[in-house]
């Protein structure tokens, strides 16, 4: 089941905007750590979580999101299954997309790279660096951000 919209207030942004991030992951307390981590952004932003790709697939068509974070090993729709998906469909391609996952083989990282996603952090990781990787996909022209 889709989680409620939780609202991570951090800051604010040029334009007063917020941004969308969807958390693709079928831990509970990993959702949660990956939400927790993002409440220091430097702007603010709306958090939905989903516990599966199936379920991301779902949320996609229902909101417009300016980042997607995902796990790799998930049921049903993987991680690597929903960064193919996402990266082949003109509707969703531009969105900046950052795999989290304790896969950190060279290997894995370039398979998920391959596919399209624009970040790879392996767990355990430092909030951070999850924090500095988020920002700099925030900023990006590609996330919508004004040039």
């Amino acid at each position: 089941m889709i989680s409620q919209y939780a609202w991570a207030r951090i800051g604010s942004r040029r334009g007063g905007s917020v941004r969308r991030i969807l958390i693709v992951e079928d831990s509970s307390s990993m959702r949660s750590m990956l939400a927790a981590a993002f409440e220091s952004l430097a702007e603010p932003c709306k958090i939905t979580e989903v516990a599966s790709g199936f379920e991301a697939l779902a949320a996609l068509p229902r909101a417009t999101f300016d980042l997607i974070v995902t796990d790799i090993n998930m049921p049903d729709i993987n991680g690597l299954e929903l960064v193919s998906f996402a990266k082949n469909d003109p509707k969703y391609r531009d969105i900046p997309l950052v795999i989290v996952s304790t896969e950190g083989s060279e290997r894995d990282r370039a398979k998920g790279m391959s596919l399209g996603a624009n970040a790879y952090v392996v767990k355990p990781f430092q909030p951070e660096e999850l924090r500095r990787v988020v920002e700099e996909l925030l900023a990006s022209p590609a996330s919508g951000e004004e040039g």
